[in-house]
């Protein structure tokens, strides 16, 4: 029997196709891994802007995650889009109940069109009760301020984010630089703890970069159910997520996609 790692996806539907569970499966398969889903709500969504969102009950996303763990079970896990606290409350004590000990943290807060995706309470609950079963917490820099009450907006204030966020018990913590104007590089500082690794790509002027946060805690959550160490995980995830900006997909009015197939061959290329 063939045996393939697996990983799980707790997120928010994007009916565009370049955020949420879809831009996770998609990762999930560039990456050779099982992708399996857990709805927390459905987004009525493109590249412009969001235009509706319903939560699941809470009923029907624990069935979901009990469904799935008590029968296929994972090798990683990882949250995106939340919504509210009482999701995060759920999602916690079932993270704990599964004993799911590879969990990637995207504290998905505000959408690439500036719409917002996570409740004001639901940031403390998530900050409270998920940061301590976290594997590896990713907030770009706007996430990194509203997590922390820090500024964050320099190479130094990503390292005092990063410092207090482990201090709320991720054991990794990847504070995204993106959002900096920093020259012509992209710089992503990762901190385990005790060390900063500063994990930098060329800056591309597109667009086009639609879910490059939940495809990036995507790759990183593949990494780790294929059993790559939490450093060289996020390492790979980095170099996908440059690569897939690099060779963006030009669709819609708005932010268009990244390339989730990017290095991926198909007959049809």
């Amino acid at each position: 029997m063939t045996t393939t790692a697996r990983a799980l996806t707790i997120a928010g539907s994007d009916s565009g196709g370049g955020a949420g569970i879809q831009a996770d499966l998609k990762t999930f398969s560039a990456f050779g891994v099982y992708g399996m889903s857990v709805l927390t709500a459905v987004t009525a969504q493109n590249t412009v802007g969001v235009f509706g969102v319903e939560e699941l009950s809470l009923g029907l996303i624990a069935a979901q995650l009990d469904a799935v763990l008590t029968d296929i079970g994972t090798d990683a896990a990882k949250t995106g889009m939340l919504s509210s606290a009482a999701i995060v409350r759920l999602v916690a004590q079932k993270v704990r109940e599964h004993e799911i000990a590879r969990l990637v943290v995207d504290p998905v807060m505000v959408a690439k069109s500036g719409d917002t995706l996570l409740a004001e309470d639901a940031r403390a609950a998530l900050r409270d009760l998920l940061l301590p079963l976290a594997l590896v917490v990713t907030p770009n820099t706007p996430e990194a301020e509203a997590l922390t009450g820090l500024r964050v907006r320099s190479l130094e204030e990503m390292r005092a984010a990063a410092v207090q966020l482990a201090a709320r018990g991720a054991r990794w913590v990847v504070v995204k630089g993106g959002h900096l104007p920093l020259a012509d590089e992209a710089i992503d500082l990762v901190y385990d703890g005790r060390t900063f690794t500063a994990l930098r790509s060329p800056r591309y002027a597109s667009k086009n970069t639609h879910g490059t946060g939940c495809t990036f805690s995507a790759a990183i959550t593949a990494g780790l159910a294929r059993g790559l160490p939490p450093l060289e995980a996020i390492q790979r995830a980095k170099a996908y997520v440059s690569r897939a900006i690099e060779t963006a997909l030009a669709l819609g009015q708005g932010h268009g996609p990244t390339n989730h197939l990017v290095g991926v061959r198909s007959e049809w290329a």
